[in-house]
């Protein structure tokens, strides 16, 4: 007996619960009946054209996704833009679409957790505790041993999906690292938590100029900020769908679910000077 989208939608929110979510953000249920049957889910970081089509294709009742797709208010669903595109084939192929963001990044096996679980990360736990010690933004946590800046950048290298922005690194090559503070996705409005500026290097996406520019000038001076890496965002995160997918069988027996091995980072290619 399949279960309903309405089965699928409480089990989501047990696993992620909405109560974690930022205040800005916009997880849950975008699109779909909660009394249809839902007997394959397809899982991506993204709600874009290629993770759709490739849902479609497989036949999946539910598109479940990282990112929300309607994060920013819209005023229309046309199918001249892409929301109302994207929105519209979703319907018409009877698949559901779901988001898990930020309340997917702050629970145990959430994206941060996952991140530190794969670097091998001890006593990880929360830079921001939430509610309860165990949940909260961005992970930091000890090396079993120490390393090299460079030697980690290359193990993240080879930890996460390529993609043309590749492993940017701020600070010495050789320089050696223990304590290691990260946060999946964007994550420079944790640069000043005492958690990072009390760790040898911290390991994020989407760092601006200004702010990582001002951690190293003041590294500089002081020597009390940690060494910078910068991943690319939808890399950060992608780890964490194949233990989403684990979580959702689980849940959920009888269930096909199905992680999309689709590179959906927006970068195509890099020329380097």
């Amino acid at each position: 007996m399949p279960f309903s989208l309405a089965d699928v939608n409480r089990v989501a929110h047990e696993l992620w619960p909405l109560s974690g979510a930022e205040a800005w953000d916009a997880p849950g249920l975008v699109t779909g009946d909660l009394s249809q049957d839902i007997r394959s889910i397809h899982l991506a970081v993204d709600a874009v054209a290629d993770s759709v089509d490739e849902a479609i294709a497989a036949g999946a009742d539910l598109l479940l996704v990282h990112h929300p797709l309607l994060l920013r208010g819209v005023t229309s669903i046309a199918e001249d833009r892409y929301k109302g595109a994207l929105l519209s084939r979703l319907i018409r192929a009877n698949c559901a679409l779901l988001a898990a963001h930020t309340n997917a990044d702050i629970v145990t096996d959430g994206v941060s957790d996952t991140l530190a679980t794969r670097l091998g990360l001890r006593n990880a736990r929360p830079i921001v505790p939430g509610a309860t010690p165990d949940v909260g933004l961005g992970r930091v946590g000890e090396l079993s041993e120490p390393v090299s800046l460079g030697h980690l950048a290359r193990r993240l290298g080879d930890l996460l999906p390529a993609t043309a922005s590749g492993v940017r690194v701020a600070g010495d090559y050789g320089a050696m690292v223990t304590r290691v503070s990260l946060c999946g996705g964007a994550g420079d409005s944790l640069l000043r938590e005492p958690a990072v500026l009390g760790s040898d290097v911290y390991i994020t996406s989407d760092l601006r100029h200004h702010p990582a520019s001002e951690s190293r000038e003041q590294s500089r001076l002081t020597g009390d900020t940690p060494a910078l890496i910068d991943v690319s965002h939808w890399a950060s995160e992608w780890l964490w769908l194949d233990g989403a997918a684990e979580q959702l069988r689980t849940a959920l027996p009888g269930t096909q679910v199905t992680v999309s091995d689709l590179r959906t980072d927006p970068w195509d290619f890099v020329i380097m000077q």
